[in-house]
């Protein structure tokens, strides 16, 4: 079978349960203007604290509509991204746009990249505020089960699951001592395996094996480092975008990739009292 690697940003999955043009839950309503800087109490000393977030694959698509929403909050916004070319020209367009944006080489494959974005990061701002985990693949092609090639699961497992537990690992140290960091993992209803086993549901007619596998592992890392952190102020959870027209759906979805982002940027802005270890969409909990 031949190979085809569509993309390297994450999208969603077939909307079943939503309308495109559906307002976001009272309880998931943010305000894209407020601004995020604040000044904190840190060591015994007052001082201002701009908050950061760094979105993997976010050159494009819904890494960079996160981005941007993320900047419009105040936020100095790390774009991590594999080509240095197209990470600089995506930074480029947000800092004309008036956002404090930077690029980041960031390969989620690559551990060399991933422990040198570290040491930029640390060495530039000391912690990190927002960790979203948005670089994804899909190599398939929606080959059933039984057509599927080894390589292909073990290349789309590589991007999505093992690169978001790499980069996750490598960040954790930034992300605590943030005042209260914040972890997204772009997920997808895909990998809900209610939706994916009833028979009833739209999501019945999707029988491919390795891009929603992967995102249900990514479902469970996100519940088992949830649990790991839940007596800290870090809070990690999942997000569902919703089938969004990107690279990775052939640009098919029926949502556009500022539509997915808005659960992105709400869950890493989450107050203190929120949630931590689920899965949502834009109106809510989504069951595993």
């Amino acid at each position: 079978m031949k190979r085809r690697n569509l993309v390297t940003t994450a999208t969603g999955s077939p909307n079943i349960h939503r309308s495109d043009d559906q307002a976001l839950s009272e309880d998931l309503k943010f305000d894209l203007y407020s601004i995020q800087t604040n000044s904190i109490q840190k060591r015994g000393k007052t001082m201002s604290h701009t908050k950061t977030a760094l979105i993997t694959g976010a050159n494009k698509g819904i890494g960079y509509a996160a981005a941007r929403q993320l900047g419009a909050l105040g936020y100095t916004v790390l774009l991590g991204a594999r080509s240095e070319a197209r990470g600089k020209e995506a930074a480029a367009k947000l800092v004309s746009e008036g956002y404090d944006a930077r690029h980041i080489v960031l390969d989620v494959t690559d551990q060399g990249t991933i422990d040198a974005a570290s040491k930029q990061i640390a060495d530039e701002f000391g912690s990190l505020d927002v960790l979203v985990n948005n670089a994804g693949a899909s190599f398939e092609a929606f080959a059933s089960p039984s057509q599927l090639e080894l390589s292909d699961l073990k290349a789309t497992y590589e991007t999505n699951f093992f690169g978001v537990f790499a980069v996750t690992k490598a960040f954790l140290p930034l992300l605590t001592e943030a005042p209260a960091g914040r972890i997204v993992n772009v997920s997808s209803g895909l990998g809900s395996l209610t939706f994916m086993s009833d028979m009833a549901a739209e999501y019945a007619n999707f029988n491919f094996l390795a891009y929603p596998s992967s995102k249900t592992a990514v479902n469970a890392l996100t519940i088992m480092f949830a649990k790991e952190f839940r007596n800290t102020p870090l809070k990690i959870n999942a997000a569902d975008p919703g089938y969004t027209s990107t690279d990775l759906t052939g640009n098919q979805g029926h949502r556009s990739a500022e539509q997915a982002a808005k659960i992105i940027t709400h869950l890493a802005t989450l107050p203190e009292d929120g949630p931590t270890g689920g899965f949502f969409n834009e109106n809510g909990v989504v069951l595993w």
